[in-house]
Order: C-alpha cells, then sequence, then structure tokens
C-alpha cells in the first residue's frame, strides 16, 4: 500500500548514539570511518561528513535498539578497500574470511558488516555488486 506524502525524505540529516565516551568514539569514527568532528555539545559530539551527521552522547549504549545502519559505496572495489582499512584498524568483523557477501540469501547487493567499541551494528555496502564464486575479485555491473 502506497500512501501520498506531500514530501520526499532527503538525506540523512542525523541521529544519535548513545556510547560510553563521546570523545573516545568521535575518535575511532574519524579514523575508521573518515568521518570529521561537527561540533561539540552538552555531554557529546558530533561527528559526519555531506550524507550524515552522528550525534555521540555520553550514556549507556543499547546497540539492541537497531539492527544495524548502512551506508552505500560505489564500486566493489572501494568495498574491498574498506575492508582493508577496517582490518588495518582491527576492527572487529563479522564472518571471519568470508567478510563481503550478499546482503541476504538472493539479493544483488553486497556488503559487509562490523561493530564499533560499543557494540553497534554497522554495513557497508554496493548496490548491485556482485561476487562470481570461485573466484578471488570481485566486479562490480
Amino acid at each position: 500500500m502506497k500512501m501520498k506524502v506531500p514530501f520526499k525524505l532527503g538525506v540523512v540529516g542525523h541521529f544519535g548514539l548513545a556510547v560510553r565516551n563521546p570523545k573516545k568514539s568521535a575518535l575511532w569514527f574519524q579514523r575508521v570511518l573518515g568521518l570529521r568532528k561537527e561540533f561539540e555539545f552538552d555531554n557529546g559530539i558530533a561527528v559526519g561528513n555531506d550524507n550524515v551527521t552522528i550525534a555521540l552522547f555520553k550514556g549507556k549504549p543499547s546497540p539492541k535498539t537497531f539492527d544495524h545502519m548502512s551506508f552505500h559505496l560505489p564500486r566493489m572495489s572501494i568495498l574491498r578497500k574498506a575492508l582493508a582499512h577496517l582490518k588495518k584498524h582491527r576492527v572487529d568483523i563479522e564472518d571471519p574470511g568470508d567478510e563481503i557477501g550478499p546482503e541476504s540469501p538472493g539479493s544483488k547487493h553486497m556488503g559487509l558488516w562490523f561493530h564499533d567499541p560499543d557494540g553497534y551494528r554497522w554495513e557497508l555496502s554496493v548496490q548491485g555488486g556482485r561476487w562470481h564464486a570461485g573466484q578471488l575479485n570481485f566486479a562490480s555491473r
């Protein structure tokens, strides 16, 4: 059922996450995901880029409040570079040895999943990415 709505959502403005230590978390997001410090606020720090801002506020982390957040990358070659970068920074990556795979069985989209120091789950994905079984290289459509 499609509802007629008088507006269309744009890019994500911001969302907030409770973290144990906002300064430490901000540094992790800067180092690992390349986000920049946007501003500080009472009990927190906002990090972001041109597409999203994440407000990191001091509190009890609750990673089970949402399953994960996904960010699109343009090509499989960049997803492979991202994987190498995450490994270099010793990020907790899911499915060791088989990190990049379909978003779900039969999906034409490829992704990899990892966790930040507070346990929140993140995904990097390529829409329409493909991997040929038995080959060591990935290709983009």
